[in-house]
């Protein structure tokens, strides 16, 4: 039997356990899925099942596209999360037998067709799983009666490789396996999320980082249109994927990690797991430290670059939310206790090397000073770290979105965390607001009632958007979808409220700044 964990069926005939069927034993919620049954728990009044398998074994399927796995009868028990994709970090389950997905409902089979939202985990495209308590869907469901969905897929060179380039038949999908063990989700979604209350034909994917970025990603590929309904990234900055002669280059360098020759690279798909993640973590020539994988354009399952040269036309009736953070590169940065005690003669070199493009430093560091007098140097390194790292891919999508129809709203964070006030809004920090998860020990944003004004106000506007596909409701002002000449964009924060072209001025410095290279 493919499912991790089974319990003995108790008093249910399992012959009345036809599909969209319901029963409870008990406190236990049993629910129907297009595989078999599943029995999950009780939170208070939501119903919760983890480690729901969508899935087969990927072990055996390594580097090609995933199957569903067979069909079981007795209900498999959904009480406990799903290992995650093997991977460099402290996620403690890990195994390729990783797909699996977990459900928050207020009811089962009532035939409520609620929205449904579908959360895909950050962690770049290396690291991560749907089962952080800051993902935790009942707080979702008890405040806007929806169903959410949080999912654990493949990562890494296990998701993601340019195998396909170098030996193409069998693994010629090998740069989008992740990508396709998201529309494998999405499919179990389509068919079974109606036994819990779910409607199959409202379903909006949101993703924080890596997640939004592999969701812009899907935007692209055209086997994944009608799998989705509204899309919402959060730092999601992302507007190209790798190419075919870059994802070859990098995948020779992980052979080369492992003593094999390109001649030998079909090798790959039966060394031993733990192999292939202590490659992963071995210098990169081409990037500094580990090898890093992620969606690879090879002109068939990914035909093209999510937003460049503009946005996918296919998706352009997609109602979609872009946001970003105030202070997104804190995240990154915050951890080197130097960087809060730079000085105008040390924050130009400490500041190039966060730029995601080659840039006169020094040029951008005189800029914000002329600009902004009251700034420090640790203020300019801060503020320039996040416009020059992580605004423009934010940019670049609401732009491109706006050139194709008035489908697209933009979102700023600005509210700062009271716990860690030197982080600010930081990168990541948006999830727990978003899930109204600010109980949560790891969420940093405090229960004190501001923290649960701007929780309340995100939240809502996620609820109404996958409600309607329009995020507009009681809880912020109005909202006018992004263009060119205005570019609205909605700062949540404790004074929520809409601007047009927020830091404007950084903006069109870093539209220009690519030009000004080190050393011009």
């Amino acid at each position: 039997m493919p499912t991790r964990r089974t319990v003995v069926a108790g008093t249910v005939a399992l012959a009345t356990l036809m599909p969209g069927a319901v029963h409870a034993e008990g406190a236990a919620p049993v629910a129907m899925t297009r595989h078999g049954p599943v029995r999950g728990s009780l939170d208070r009044d939501i119903k919760v099942f983890k480690g729901v398998r969508y899935g087969a074994d990927t072990a055996a399927r390594r580097f090609r596209a995933a199957v569903a796995p067979e069909r079981w009868t007795d209900p498999a028990d959904a009480t406990a999360y799903g290992a995650a994709s093997p991977q460099k970090s402290d996620e403690a389950n890990q195994s390729e037998d990783c797909l699996f997905l977990n459900v928050w409902t207020p009811a089962l089979d009532d035939g409520g067709r609620r929205p449904v939202m579908v959360y895909v985990h950050g962690g770049a495209h290396a690291n991560g799983s749907g089962s952080s308590p800051l993902y935790d869907g009942a707080a979702l469901c008890r405040r806007g009666d929806v169903v959410v969905v949080t999912l654990n897929h493949r990562l890494n060179v296990f998701g993601y490789n340019g195998l396909g380039q170098l030996t193409g038949g069998e693994f010629a999908q090998s740069g989008s396996v992740g990508n396709l063990d998201l529309m494998l989700a999405l499919e179990w979604v389509r068919e079974s999320i109606a036994a819990f209350g779910g409607d199959p034909g409202n379903v909006t994917v949101f993703g924080q980082s890596g997640g939004g970025a592999k969701l812009v990603t899907l935007m692209a590929m055209p086997s994944a249109a009608g799998l989705f309904h509204k899309v919402i990234t959060m730092s999601g900055q992302h507007v190209t994927a790798m190419g075919p002669q870059h994802a070859e280059l990098r995948m020779r360098v992980f052979l080369d990690h492992l003593g094999l020759t390109p001649e030998r690279a079909e090798e790959l798909a039966t060394l031993p797991t733990g192999r292939l993640v202590e490659a992963l973590a071995m210098d990169d020539p081409i990037e500094k430290g580990g090898l890093y994988f992620h969606s690879v354009m090879d002109h068939d399952t990914l035909p093209r670059h999510p937003f460049v040269p503009d946005a996918p036309r296919e998706s352009a009736p997609i109602p979609m939310i872009i946001g970003n953070t105030h202070d997104e590169a804190r995240a990154f940065t915050a951890g080197d206790e130097r960087n809060f005690s730079l000085t105008w003669d040390t924050v130009a070199a400490k500041l190039a090397p966060e730029f995601v493009v080659d840039l006169n430093a020094r040029y951008v560091v005189d800029w914000y000073r002329a600009r902004f007098p009251e700034m420090s140097p640790v203020d300019v390194f801060f503020a320039a770290a996040t416009c020059g790292r992580s605004r423009p891919g934010h940019l670049i999508q609401a732009q491109e979105r706006a050139r194709i129809g008035d489908r697209t709203w933009m979102y700023q964070l600005d509210f700062g965390s009271p716990v860690e006030p030197r982080l600010g809004a930081y990168h990541s920090f948006d999830i727990a607001l978003a899930f109204d998860n600010c109980h949560q020990p790891t969420s940093k944003t405090g229960t004190g009632p501001e923290a649960l004004e701007v929780a309340r106000r995100m939240s809502e506007t996620f609820i109404a958007f996958a409600r309607t596909g329009d995020p507009n409701n009681a809880a912020i002002p109005a909202w006018a979808p992004y263009d060119l000449e205005r570019r609205p964009t909605m700062i949540f924060d404790v004074d929520t409220r809409s601007v047009d072209d927020p830091r404007a001025d950084e903006r069109r410095l870093f539209q220009v700044a690519p030009f000004l290279k080190q050393g011009t």
